[in-house]
């Protein structure tokens, strides 16, 4: 079953296709920057009744085009090589570009597993050898500088996320949370969100998110903080709160693609402010902020425009 830290490991690379630039440097990668990024379907599925599916797909143009598949790894599985095996192969045999694997983990052992490479074929001649980059507490680095994290507020979330069972993930906290004090509403609202659902496996240390969130952000009035701040005093839902929280949910929306320049139809409009399910309008608020349209907000979601 994918929990909330499965899907912060992967998709804070589809809200922030540049944190790729980062972690290339981190991992001492030859990566050229490329001139434009877009995110895929991540649907591998063929024509045979079985569902593939890799986590987040990206495809880097410009100098050297790359596609990208980034995988949320959370224990060792022996059937997982194979399964990359077919990704990678299914990539470059529709899209015709290189594929790379970066798999992305929240424990040492996890992650050195998935490190090896994997020959696959008999004990003579490895036809085919599966080898991942692997994004971990092993290689991540522990961002403790608030103006570190602030140069790139996507990395310091990974390296929060990765470090999530490190005694140190306070000290990598405590300087995410002062680095969006001097940042724009916006921008902080989907870093508080990935924060916390990366570190919603761990007690510790999201008990120490929410409590940041509560004392570091509370000048922040987005639902999603709210709601943070909710849980980390243990209140109530009541339902009127529930409603104001929402109805603020598609206020955020609207002002970010505002914000950005984009043009919001009033159909558009509309669909936000008469939607109801606190879920959906947290999706919708992440990718407003990188969306290239208005309309983009919810075919990203898994939504029909």
């Amino acid at each position: 079953m994918v929990n909330s830290p499965h899907e912060a490991m992967h998709r804070i690379f589809q809200e922030y296709p540049g944190l790729f630039t980062g972690v290339s440097k981190v991992l001492g990668l030859p990566f050229i920057q490329p001139t434009s990024v877009t995110v895929l379907p991540t649907d591998l599925t063929e024509i045979q009744p079985v569902e593939r599916r890799v986590d987040t797909l990206l495809r880097f143009d410009g100098a050297e085009p790359m596609l990208l598949a980034v995988e949320a790894q959370s224990a060792k599985d022996p059937n997982k090589p194979a399964s990359w095996a077919y990704y990678l192969s299914f990539l470059y045999a529709k899209y015709k570009i290189p594929p790379v694997l970066l798999v992305v983990c929240q424990d040492r052992a996890t992650a050195e597993w998935a490190a090896q490479p994997v020959s696959i074929g008999p004990r003579w001649w490895a036809a085919l050898t599966v080898h991942p980059l692997v994004a971990g507490p092993h290689n991540m680095p522990l961002i403790t500088d608030p103006e570190e994290a602030r140069a790139d507020l996507a990395l310091a979330t990974l390296s929060a996320i990765t470090h999530a069972k490190d005694p140190d993930v306070s000290g990598i906290l405590k300087a995410l949370s002062t680095a969006l004090q001097d940042v724009p509403e916006a921008v902080a609202d989907p870093i508080i969100e990935f924060t916390a659902q990366g570190l919603s496996g761990n007690r510790r240390a999201a008990e120490l998110w929410r409590n940041l969130v509560a004392v570091d952000l509370s000048f922040y009035k987005s639902y999603i903080a709210e709601e943070i701040r909710d849980e980390g005093r243990g209140e109530g839902r009541e339902e009127g709160r529930a409603e104001a929280l929402v109805q603020r949910g598609a206020e955020d929306i609207l002002l970010v693609l505002e914000a950005r320049g984009l043009d919001v139809p009033d159909e558009i409009r509309e669909r936000i402010a008469g939607c109801d399910d606190p879920d959906l309008l947290r999706r919708w608020l992440t990718r407003a902020v990188t969306a290239p349209s208005a309309e983009e907000i919810f075919t990203d979601a898994g939504e029909d425009a």
